[in-house]
């Protein structure tokens, strides 16, 4: 797909953003386990937050290409800073389809300049791809509502300023008793359990954010009372999207590395790079860089003409995630037993894909999304 001269600006100036300022910390932030909050900071003042938000909103005014370009570009510097990008697109993509003037006006521009920092809470225990399973609660007291309940595995739980949660505010009516609160985690009542410790994407901060007795004013409630369900998973393909286009990211600094290390590394008295066991596999790795790219690119243009993207935005990212998994492992193969060690890209990389796998949505649920729109509408044009 040929790219607008402004969608390959975007692409340039994300990719040195990537290179100057996250891929030199890559190593430290993977191996401390800490939030980058320099970066998070230089993100927001580069307009790398918010990419689709409209400028009179404060954000870019860009499309959903745009946005694939720009997660794919951070993730091949590193997985874990582009999450943050995909993270605010998505509490502020809600914001500006769902949410009050007041609402708009107090949390996006924050958001966008990286001066408050988004959770955004939908899993619990017992509701990890059912999301209908969720067991939080919204009762209406007095004007307003009292929150309880706790969620799980929440990206930038330890850290967030404002959490976009997901509660029942009717029982009884299933997916549309379901609302969504802005909540400021300032409040009383709500507290944080410890950093989780994770297999990959490590400086991305993960935990549980619990709500006891917490009162929220009428104006915490975002959107329509009862849409929430509805309003979260209208989210979802941008969201997938972004995921697929974090997995392009790791894919396509997996085939750098690995290019460049069979270029090196000499067995039996010649570069690996000789051996057609070695040349496979960088051709299939590429082949499925290149596939993967189109995929995403293919599901963002469907997001951007406001057509059906549901199939593809699970293709895309399906495919995406179980790529970038095979190909970081290959990526290990050709390093050897140095792509086994602890501080080697590749290694970091194998660690950091496994996620695309499991997070908005598994792939299979993926694989169930793409059955039956294909049962349902047919093959897609």
């Amino acid at each position: 797909m040929e790219l607008s001269t402004e969608h390959r600006q975007v692409a340039d100036m994300a990719r040195r953003f990537a290179d100057d300022l996250i891929r030199p910390e890559a190593e430290r932030l993977d191996r401390e386990e800490t939030f980058a909050g320099d970066i998070y900071r230089a993100m927001g003042e580069n307009g790398l937050f918010g990419i689709t938000v409209p400028e009179s909103l404060g954000g870019a005014g860009l499309d959903c290409l745009a946005y694939s370009i720009v997660m794919e570009e951070l993730s091949r510097g590193y997985a874990s800073i582009a999450d943050q990008c995909g993270l605010v697109e998505l509490v502020t993509t809600l914001l500006v389809q769902h949410g009050s003037p007041a609402q708009q006006d107090r949390w996006i521009a924050p958001l966008v300049r990286a001066e408050k920092r988004a959770a955004y809470c939908i899993t619990e225990a017992g509701a990890g791809s059912d999301v209908s399973g969720i067991k939080t609660t919204a009762v209406k007291q007095g004007s307003g509502w009292r929150l309880n309940g706790a969620k799980l595995w929440i990206h930038n739980a330890p850290v967030a300023d404002v959490a976009f949660v997901l509660a029942r505010t009717d029982p009884a009516a299933g997916k549309r008793g379901m609302s969504i609160f802005v909540v400021d985690c300032s409040l009383a009542g709500v507290s944080r359990g410890p950093k989780e410790h994770k297999l990959g994407q490590r400086s991305s901060q993960v935990g549980e954010l619990n709500f006891e007795n917490v009162e929220l004013g009428a104006d915490a409630l975002l959107g329509t009372e009862g849409r929430g369900f509805h309003m979260m998973m209208s989210v979802l393909e941008k969201g997938r999207v972004g995921i697929a286009s974090l997995a392009v990211g790791i894919l396509q600094a997996a085939l750098d590395a690995s290019v460049e290390q069979a270029k090196i590394r000499k067995q039996f008295g010649q570069a690996i790079a000789e051996f057609q066991a070695i040349q496979f596999m960088l051709a299939d790795m590429a082949k499925d860089t290149e596939a993967a790219r189109l995929l995403v690119r293919s599901a963002a243009g469907k997001i951007d003409a406001k057509t059906d993207a549901t199939a593809a935005a699970s293709m895309a990212k399906c495919f995406a995630g179980d790529a970038a998994v095979l190909h970081t492992g290959h990526a290990i193969q050709i390093f050897g037993g140095s792509g086994y060690i602890r501080g080697y890209e590749v290694e970091r990389l194998y660690r950091d894909a496994k996620i695309t796998q499991i997070y908005e949505g598994t792939n299979q649920i993926q694989r169930m999304i793409i059955a039956r729109e294909l049962l349902s509408k047919g093959v897609p044009a």
